[in-house]
């Protein structure tokens, strides 16, 4: 009998993720994805990568709003917050995680992100924009690129 030799190359999701991406713009669902992911992460010793992507608004920016600083306070301000969870479950929960910024629209943004982290899944929290239904939610699109198992939490 032959054994296998392992592939040199980089393997997606072969005995548990050790990636674990999740989108978080602020909402209460992708808080709850977050939580869902941080388990997940937890559960499996991967690693936790929380994505923000900042909105790139060429037309906010034409009618003079300073977007670029709002979206960068955004970002800064989700970090705070999850550091400081992250100390008050230092000792209770143990889970390596990473955040990370993007900019771009989230679906672009959330892609590019699982692509160069290398992720083995991906979580998001369910829209709550109604105008998804025409265009198509990030988490449909997500699931229709079928590159990752994807996660979508309520």
């Amino acid at each position: 009998m032959t054994q296998q030799q392992p592939s040199p190359g980089f393997e997606r999701g072969t005995d548990g993720p050790k990636v674990v991406v999740v989108g978080l713009d602020g909402s209460d669902s992708s808080l709850r994805a977050a939580a869902y992911a941080s388990g997940l992460a937890r559960r499996q010793g991967a690693l936790l990568a929380i994505v923000y992507v900042q909105p790139v608004m060429p037309a906010g920016a034409a009618l003079g709003v300073p977007v670029a600083g709002t979206t960068e306070e955004i970002a800064e301000g989700l970090a705070a917050e999850i550091r400081t969870a992250a100390e008050r479950l230092r000792g209770i929960w143990d889970v390596r995680w990473e955040f990370h910024t993007f900019r771009g629209d989230p679906y672009t943004g959330l892609v590019t992100a699982a692509d160069e982290l290398k992720a083995d899944a991906v979580v998001v929290g369910a829209s709550e924009s109604a105008g998804h239904r025409i265009i198509g939610s990030v988490a449909v699109r997500l699931v229709k690129a079928g590159r990752w198992p994807v996660t979508v939490v309520p």
